[in-house]
């Protein structure tokens, strides 16, 4: 999401959503070093795997042309059907080694950033036609950079694939006088530690250049404060978000006022749409506290829950309904309602007493 914005306003850092925002846009973190290196790895894999079999297999179809060409039709018709069996046959010999890249180079991707479907990226723009711009492109900053760090990587790649040839500079020679499959093994062999020194190279090289990447596709989605203050206003105001949130909450202290049912000393019922649960411990609390209070299908619930937990259930449709109304969760009973509660809880606990002497 690079723009025109002044960038000594932009001081904050880019939140989650404007990174999102970037990324569907087509704005991602890539680096194309991490793509040439997953490909690289395929490759030296693919040459691993199939070289024998490849080779093998290109050796006994062309044998045919070596030995036998007396056999081979020459005519329009011969050549045509010569044609398409070689077609068809190398198909089949390079099709393990293609599919092998297609998947690396798809991952050196994947490994990047999730897939973006956007066509941003796509729409014509006046600014790519500017012959201003495209000169900046090509010889400003970021131009004269990547082509530093181009040059840098071939030197440092060519240093690693000499220092592998350098000493095996005095068997080359010998490969002249060695028979065709020992030659392929041979190259197969030099292929192979090439390959593998460029990969140590490069390994390093697509870490730095992924790590530069990041930077860059930060530092080019931060913030001015007025951004940040507005889309945090956007956020909050967003009646979707609201009642999400509320929604979110309610069931938070749903469930914590649930969880506090079995530790009541009584709930107060009328006898089903209005519950409340108050917890009484003597000599430790000045007035009985509510622990948790519903309606409807909520007190039916507390009702359950209690019923479960062993905790009594007393009826007293009027305590019920006024205790419901006077009293929050996590507050002590009023006052006014001291003496029909105290009335209720003595209850109990004489209940509580008989049933524990029986």
């Amino acid at each position: 999401m690079a723009d025109d914005r002044d960038d000594a306003q932009r001081t904050e850092e880019p939140t989650q959503r404007r990174l999102e925002q970037a990324q569907e846009q087509g704005d991602v973190v890539k680096s194309t070093e991490v793509s040439v290196f997953v490909t690289l790895v395929g490759a030296t894999l693919a040459i691993a795997i199939f070289s024998a079999s490849t080779a093998a297999g290109f050796a006994n179809f062309f044998r045919v042309f070596l030995e036998q060409p007396d056999q081979i039709a020459v005519d329009a018709g011969g050549i045509m059907v010569l044609l398409h069996g070689i077609l068809w046959k190398c198909a089949g010999l390079l099709a393990p080694v293609f599919a092998v890249l297609i998947g690396a180079a798809l991952a050196g991707h994947l490994l990047q950033h999730r897939p973006v479907f956007s066509t941003e990226r796509l729409k014509p723009s006046l600014s790519k036609l500017s012959l201003f711009k495209g000169l900046k492109r090509m010889f400003g900053l970021e131009g004269l950079s990547n082509l530093a760090k181009g040059v840098l990587k071939i030197a440092i790649v060519a240093a690693a694939v000499w220092t592998v040839l350098w000493p095996m500079r005095g068997g080359l020679e010998g490969i002249l006088t060695e028979s065709p499959m020992a030659v392929a093994s041979d190259m197969t062999s030099l292929v192979m530690r090439i390959l593998i020194a460029a990969l140590a190279v490069l390994a390093v090289v697509a870490v730095l250049d992924y790590l530069l990447q990041r930077y860059r596709f930060l530092q080019r989605n931060r913030m001015s404060r007025q951004e940040v203050k507005e889309e945090f206003r956007q956020s909050e105001g967003d009646p979707a978000i609201r009642a999400k949130i509320k929604q979110i909450r309610a069931e938070k202290s749903r469930r914590r006022m649930m969880a506090a049912v079995p530790g009541a000393t009584v709930v107060i019922t009328n006898p089903t749409h209005f519950a409340v649960a108050l917890k009484y411990e003597a000599g430790k609390m000045a007035a009985p506290v509510c622990v948790a209070k519903g309606m409807d299908a909520l007190a039916l619930r507390i009702r359950e829950v209690a019923e479960d937990s062993e905790v009594p259930v007393v009826e007293n449709p009027p305590l019920a309904r006024a205790l419901y109304a006077s009293v929050e969760i996590d507050e002590a009973v009023p006052p006014e309602h001291f003496k029909a509660v105290a009335q209720v809880i003595g209850y109990v606990m004489r209940l509580t007493g008989q049933m524990r002497a029986n």
